[in-house]
């Protein structure tokens, strides 16, 4: 078995080590933030107190892994042949060691994933007994925690054999185990409960998206709009939900089963992972008030005004930290742009595009108006015939597993300690804003 990647790792965890100690004992008392009442009150928003290396999200550029920007991360990485998007095992690869890997790299990545991507049955058994209008994030969650019996981390912790440095490597171990399975119990999943059971089997030769795809029954060039899909929602920061949650459970020691479907259970929220859904239900709404009729800009940009003056929003524009258009937006636009720029639905999601920035300007509300990426993702989707909203959510899970593993052998790696804020009273804050009688 090719330990390329892990030996790669290993030296760099054990390089970077020193870093993370010598900025805990010398520097631990420097201060790089201030924490405000709002803050505190407001869910944390922007408080400076965790730490990834991994990807980090600039509000001008997006989302960065490892340094690099999305457009340079689908440029440089290992490209399937055939295909216009790079090997999810190359950008697993790139997570976990920041290099970008050679097309042998790749191959090994791809030959471990091949390896490990048998299914217990029991997996398959429990989903079968699910109802079957259970939600599919329910049933991803349950598939990923019921696999716990199989953790190396777990069994050579309880053997008190493990020292504290070497937590990382059964991490490792299991982070593949499980990310090469996913993609089975997601098609599995998907089969079952909207195929009527009609399971599509493995094929061996193909790369970890092109088997997705395929497994889902989905033709070229859907093996594009997974690979794109997985790695523009791989990674977003340590802050967002799945990501926190994800980290915060491994923080206690806890395997990476427990963790990635604690991850799940954080994506399956309406705040976060399903807020695709809901913008292309909007949109769709929209094209059923026009009868399927393509609008012109300025029916619109009437038809935005309209949503505004009512009180609501327009789901899929702005986001917490990005001061301009997503690149993850971009990226899925350029794709559309390409494959579907005839699409009834992609010419509203383009028509949006050129109408409700200016728009939101205009009305002085929003810090961001550009679209996010969830402005888009769901359109993709409809168009090659995925069509079942609640399924999109289990895609985004998918693909955010890869930085979470990532993130979390990476915390293990530099000894990490368990999370542990500190809760303040009510009466605190008010003596603090100096406003308690």
């Amino acid at each position: 078995m090719s330990q390329v990647l892990k030996n790669k790792l290993k030296e760099k965890i054990e390089g970077w080590r020193p870093r993370t100690a010598r900025l805990t004992k010398e520097f631990g008392n420097v201060k790089i933030d201030e924490v405000t009442i709002g803050q505190v009150i407001g869910g944390a928003r922007d408080i400076k107190c965790l730490v990834t290396d991994i990807s980090y999200l600039d509000p001008f550029e997006g989302i960065r892994f490892r340094g690099l920007t999305i457009p340079e991360v689908l440029e440089k990485l290992p490209k399937v042949p055939g295909g216009e998007m790079p090997y999810v095992e190359g950008f697993f690869f790139f997570l976990l060691t920041g290099d970008i890997p050679s097309m042998k790299d790749v191959e090994e990545v791809a030959e471990e994933f091949k390896k490990r991507q048998d299914v217990p049955q029991y997996v398959f058994d429990m989903l079968k007994a699910l109802p079957k209008d259970s939600h599919p994030m329910a049933m991803l969650s349950a598939a990923i925690v019921s696999m716990q019996r199989e953790s190396i981390f777990f069994k050579e912790y309880e053997e008190g054999k493990l020292h504290k440095n070497d937590y990382w490597d059964p991490t490792y171990e299991d982070s593949l185990n499980l990310l090469a399975k996913l993609p089975r119990i997601a098609s599995f999943i998907y089969r079952w409960k909207y195929k009527n059971g009609d399971i599509i089997p493995s094929d061996p030769k193909l790369d970890w998206g092109g088997n997705f795809a395929h497994m889902m029954g989905i033709p070229k060039p859907y093996d594009d709009v997974s690979r794109m899909y997985f790695i523009l929602h791989s990674d977003h920061e340590s802050g967002n939900v799945s990501a926190h949650t994800g980290h915060l459970i491994a923080s206690a020691l806890s395997d990476i089963y427990y963790s990635i479907s604690g991850m799940v259970n954080g994506l399956a929220g309406p705040l976060h992972g399903l807020a695709n859904q809901e913008v292309l239900k909007w949109i769709q709404e929209i094209y059923e008030k026009k009868g399927g009729n393509v609008p012109t800009e300025e029916e619109m940009k009437q038809f935005v005004w309209d949503t505004l003056k009512s009180g609501q929003v327009i789901p899929g524009f702005g986001h917490a930290v990005l001061r301009k258009t997503d690149p993850r937006y971009t990226a899925q636009r350029e794709f559309c742009l390409k494959h579907l720029p005839d699409d009834p639905l992609f010419k509203y999601v383009d028509l949006l595009y050129k109408v409700v920035p200016p728009i939101l300007l205009e009305q002085g509300k929003a810090k961001n108006p550009w679209p996010n990426v969830d402005a888009q993702s769901g359109v993709i989707q409809w168009y090659y015939g995925l069509r079942e909203y609640d399924f999109y959510t289990v895609l985004f899970a998918v693909g955010r597993a890869l930085g979470v593993c990532a993130n979390i052998i990476w915390d293990r790696g530099l000894g990490y300690p368990i999370e542990r804020p500190k809760s303040v009273t009510t009466d605190m804050l008010e003596e603090a804003a100096g406003i308690k009688k």
